[in-house]
């Protein structure tokens, strides 16, 4: 007799997760799962929430967050920010700020090394880490002059997100949050994505990924799609999900959930 595959434990596990921005409740029960070399995407509105989550599960100082989130069984909402990183949590911004006086090499290397110290494993010496970084440079389409640069100064949109690329592929972290990640780039830029991501996987880091378009959603293969409304995962299925939204728009989840309560 065939056995089903066993269900893997989450990596990431959020439960009832609220946050208040100001006076503003932004969300008001958010759970989910994502298990080691899994990828959920998450779709909503402009306005709905997105953002938040991942700055909220990174540690915004500014939001009040209640709970529960566990990365690997701790409990990510105790620990302060930089511990979250050192732990396993990447996300990337939608729109990644400059950091000027800083060099990019300095302040990849910097984060690595704290990454390797929290794995109990060896800094990386200044002479490695710059071969490292230039072959990942390369494969994402960086110029390998932007290491030397004040972080993101000067980037165009497409060199912002591919900088962020270059952090993920070289911290490797447990869990990442790419929010709107493709924004920006070229169709070469979103190859490099995609193949990034799935390598990535394959290793089991788990990905939760904000975005809109269909045709790179397709790509990703995702195992969940959640649509996010009003202040909560809204609906949860595949990848017809993500092509029922494309076609049909947020709106109609109105309609679908409507229909689904009267059936």
């Amino acid at each position: 007799m065939t056995r089903s595959p066993q269900p893997r434990a989450p990596l990431l596990s959020v439960r009832e997760l609220r946050v208040e921005v100001g006076a503003t409740r932004v969300l008001r029960s958010v759970g989910f799962d994502v298990a080691a070399g899994e990828l959920v995407v998450l779709m909503g509105a402009n306005g709905s929430g997105k953002s938040t989550l991942g700055l909220a599960l990174a540690g915004h100082p500014r939001y009040q967050i209640s709970g529960q989130a566990q990365l690997a069984g701790q409990d990510l909402l105790a620990m302060p920010v930089e511990a979250r990183a050192r732990a396993g949590l990447f996300l990337s911004l939608q729109a990644p700020p400059d950091v000027p006086g800083v060099k990019n090499n300095l302040f990849i290397r910097t984060a690595l090394n704290a990454v390797r110290s929290a794995r109990g494993e060896p800094e990386i010496d200044a002479y490695d880490f710059l071969g490292q970084a230039k072959s990942g440079a390369r494969r994402l389409g960086l110029p390998e002059a932007m290491l030397g640069r004040p972080v993101n100064e000067g980037f165009s949109g497409g060199e912002r997100k591919r900088n962020e690329l270059l952090q993920l592929a070289l911290l490797k972290p447990r869990v990442a949050i790419l929010d709107e990640i493709d924004s920006g780039l070229d169709v070469d830029g979103v190859r490099a994505l995609v193949d990034l991501v799935r390598a990535m996987r394959a290793d089991g880091t788990a990905f939760v990924v904000v975005s809109h378009y269909l045709q790179l959603i397709e790509s990703l293969e995702p195992d969940r799609v959640l649509r996010l409304a009003d202040g909560c995962i809204a609906e949860t299925g595949g990848i017809e999900l993500a092509r029922t939204i494309a076609a049909q728009g947020y709106g109609a989840g109105r309609s679908r959930q409507g229909a689904a309560a009267q059936a």
